[in-house]
């Protein structure tokens, strides 16, 4: 779990979304660094603008003010080296699993060796799931579908939000277990948008706690336990997830 350089820095950055009628400020000086190979949740009461920091970060909505700065260049568009994994999923219900998997590569004109095909499904377990449809597949297996075609496109940065939030808990913990597999032997960062407070602490290094009211960061919370096998049941797991409750619900 060692950090080290300049990989992804958030300077001063601030979006507004406006229209005919209104403007609405959604972030304000938001400042965030976060290293290669380092994983980073993001929490705040609903409306408080995590998505919209992890879509600036994704490259899909340009902010109003500040900088982002991906491996020391301007990040103003989305960039191949950074990877998305939405709520839903985004499988697209009329592909099979199989295509589903490859779609990213195949836009992205990247070739991807049978041989590393095998090994991320069977790293995911979704082998033999090929011929299914979306829809034939429970929410967990939707979910490591997704997980799959991300990887595939071989990110430095890996960028979450709320992607366990329609599994159910035990399958939910498993997938989490199963993130963490993959980020030990895999050489990327993460950031996960989410709104439960254990799954902050358990796969967030440092927890970035947004608060609506002033549209910026109210706290960053160190994390160092992340990545061990029995971190859930530390004390310290448990000192961590009352002190992120404790401010979430003074946000409130």
């Amino acid at each position: 779990m060692g950090t080290s350089g300049r990989f992804l820095a958030i300077e001063g950055l601030g979006k507004t979304f406006q229209n005919e009628n209104e403007s609405k400020a959604v972030l304000e000086g938001v400042d965030l660094e976060l290293a290669f190979r380092d994983c980073l949740a993001i929490v705040g009461p609903s409306g408080c603008g995590k998505t919209t920091l992890l879509l600036a970060i994704a490259g899909l909505i340009p902010p109003t003010a500040g900088t982002i700065t991906f491996r020391d260049g301007p990040l103003t568009s989305p960039e191949r080296r950074i990877a998305l994994v939405l709520q839903h999923y985004g499988l697209f219900p009329w592909k099979t699993v199989g295509a589903n998997i490859t779609l990213g590569a195949r836009l992205q004109h990247i070739d991807v060796p049978e041989k590393r095909l095998r090994s991320v499904k069977k790293e995911l377990d979704i082998e033999g799931l090929d011929h299914l449809y979306p829809a034939q597949l429970s929410g967990g297996q939707r979910q490591r579908v997704a997980l799959a075609r991300a990887l595939l496109l071989n990110p430095l940065l890996l960028l979450l939000d709320e992607p366990f939030a329609a599994i159910d808990t035990v399958t939910r913990e498993r997938l989490q277990n199963n993130l963490l597999d993959v980020f030990a032997q895999r050489r990327f960062s993460f950031i996960i948008v989410t709104h439960n407070i254990e799954e902050a602490v358990f796969l967030g290094r440092r927890i970035v706690v947004l608060d609506g009211t002033t549209r910026g960061i109210k706290t960053i919370i160190d994390n160092p336990g992340v990545g061990a096998a029995k971190y859930r049941n530390d004390p310290v797991f448990f000192e961590r997830t009352t002190e992120l409750r404790g401010i979430l619900e003074g946000l409130e």
